[in-house]
C-alpha cells in the first residue's frame, strides 16, 4: 500500500502548483485589501478575517512572475505556516484554485535546480499528475519571518474556530468561493 497525500491546487498564470493540505484553512473569494505603506511589492496588503488583520501575499510577485488583474476567480489561500516555531496564519493570493488532489509518495520527484521560475527552496517536489506536473510547494519557506516582519503585521498564532477547512475545499469541488 503507498502512502499518499492531499494537495489543494492552485494556479499562476499557466502553472500548477499545491500545498499540503494539512496547511490550508480556508479559501476566500478576493476581498478588500488593506494596502501597508513601505512593505515588499509581493505584500499586497492585509485582510480583515474575524476581526484580525491577516498580511496577504501576491505569489505572483513572490515567485518573480509578471502582475495581472486582478478577475472573478482571483482568491485568497488562509494558510497556517511555522515560522520561529510557532504557527503563523498568512494568506496567498492566487489566479485561482482549482481542486485537492491526492499524490503518492512515489510520484513525488525532488525539486529541479534549474527551469523554474520559482526559487529551488520554496519547492517541496515535482508531483506526477496525469500527464504533466504539479509544484508542490513548501509553505513554510514561502512565508519567511523576516520577510513577514517587514509588513509589520502579527502574524503569530491560529484563527479561533479555525481548526477545519470548509466543506466544499475539503470535497475538493473546487467551489470554495
Amino acid at each position: 500500500m503507498y502512502e499518499t497525500s492531499q494537495y489543494l491546487t492552485f494556479t499562476l498564470g499557466e502553472e500548477v502548483f499545491a500545498l499540503d493540505i494539512g496547511t490550508v484553512r480556508e479559501v476566500l473569494e478576493l476581498t478588500a485589501i488593506t494596502r501597508i505603506p513601505r512593505t515588499p511589492e509581493f505584500m499586497r496588503g492585509v485582510i480583515n478575517l474575524r476581526g484580525r488583520a491577516v498580511p496577504v501575499l501576491e505569489l505572483r510577485r513572490k515567485f518573480g512572475m509578471d502582475p495581472v488583474a486582478d478577475t472573478v476567480n482571483t482568491c485568497i489561500i488562509i494558510v497556517e505556516a511555522e515560522l520561529e516555531g510557532e504557527a503563523a496564519v498568512i494568506g496567498a493570493l492566487v489566479d485561482s484554485v482549482r481542486e485537492v488532489i491526492e499524490i503518492p509518495a512515489d510520484a513525488v520527484e525532488p525539486a529541479p535546480r534549474m527551469g523554474t521560475a520559482v526559487r529551488q527552496d520554496f519547492i517541496r517536489g515535482m508531483g506526477h499528475r496525469n500527464d504533466g506536473f504539479v509544484i508542490i510547494l513548501d509553505g513554510n519557506r514561502i512565508f519567511s519571518v523576516e520577510e513577514l516582519a517587514a509588513s509589520g503585521v502579527a502574524v503569530g498564532g491560529t484563527l479561533p474556530g479555525e481548526d477545519a477547512m470548509p466543506a466544499a475545499v475539503a470535497s475538493g469541488d473546487g467551489a470554495a468561493m
